[in-house]
C-alpha cells in the first residue's frame, strides 16, 4: 500500500499547513543537524528546521548528498521568504512498507498517482486578509493542539493568488504550488463561510 505523504483530511473544518518537497537537506553545522537549508533541483535555497521526529529518521535513514521528498509544514512572514519545517520523509521503498520490487519507479509518477506533485502543499484555514493591489492573501492557521500554553499554536500564511475580498472570514481550502520562496495559489474552495461570526 503506497502511504500518501499529505493524509486526506479528516474534519471538515481541520486547519492545516503542509507541503512535499524534493531536495537535498544541507545542515549549517554537521554536529547539529536540525538547521540546514533544502535546495532543491533547481538549485533554489530555503531555510529549513528538521522537526523531533524527523529528526531521527535524518540520523539514522538519511544519506545527506542524496535528494529526498520531504513533507514540510510552511511558515512565512511575507511572499518573498519560506521557511520549512520538516515533519518526515516520503520514501515509500526505505521507510514505507511498499515492495521493492519497483524501485525504478520514477516518485513523480507514484505522487501523481496520489493526485499530488513536487512542491504542493495543501493549506485550509481561515482568508484573514486580501491584498489585491498586491495579489496575496493571508490565511490563519490554528494548531490543534490543546495546549495552552503554546504561544505560537496559530500562525498565518502569505500566498500569492488572487481572492475576493468577499472571501474574508472564510475557512477555505487550497491547493497551493511553492515557487522558489513563494507559496502561489493553484485552486481554492470553500469549506464554510463567516466562520468568525459561528464562533
Amino acid at each position: 500500500m503506497l502511504k500518501n505523504p499529505i493524509p486526506k483530511v479528516t474534519n471538515q473544518l481541520q486547519y492545516r499547513a503542509i507541503g512535499i518537497v524534493n531536495g537535498i537537506f544541507i545542515p549549517h553545522d554537521v554536529k547539529q543537524l536540525n538547521r540546514g537549508f533544502l535546495t532543491d533541483n533547481k538549485g533554489e535555497k530555503i531555510e529549513t528546521v528538521v522537526l523531533g521526529k524527523a529528526l531521527s529518521l535524518l540520523k539514522k535513514h538519511i544519506d545527506l548528498k542524496k535528494s529526498y521528498f520531504w513533507i514540510v509544514y510552511p511558515k512565512n512572514k511575507n511572499t518573498h521568504h519560506l521557511h520549512l519545517q520538516v515533519a518526515g520523509i516520503w520514501d515509500p521503498y526505505q521507510l514505507n512498507d511498499f515492495p521493492d520490487n519497483s524501485s525504478k519507479t520514477n516518485f513523480s509518477i507514484l505522487l501523481n498517482e496520489l493526485d499530488l506533485k513536487d512542491n504542493y502543499f495543501s493549506v485550509r484555514g481561515e482568508l484573514v486578509y486580501v491584498n489585491t493591489q498586491k495579489r496575496e492573501f493571508v490565511i490563519k492557521i490554528c494548531a490543534a493542539s490543546k495546549l495552552q500554553n503554546l504561544k505560537n499554536k496559530n500562525f498565518k500564511l502569505v500566498i500569492k493568488g488572487d481572492l475576493s475580498l468577499e472571501l474574508l472570514n472564510n475557512f477555505v481550502s487550497l491547493d497551493v504550488i511553492r515557487d522558489g520562496n513563494s507559496l502561489k495559489l493553484l485552486k481554492y474552495e470553500v469549506i464554510e463561510k463567516n466562520l468568525s461570526k459561528s464562533n
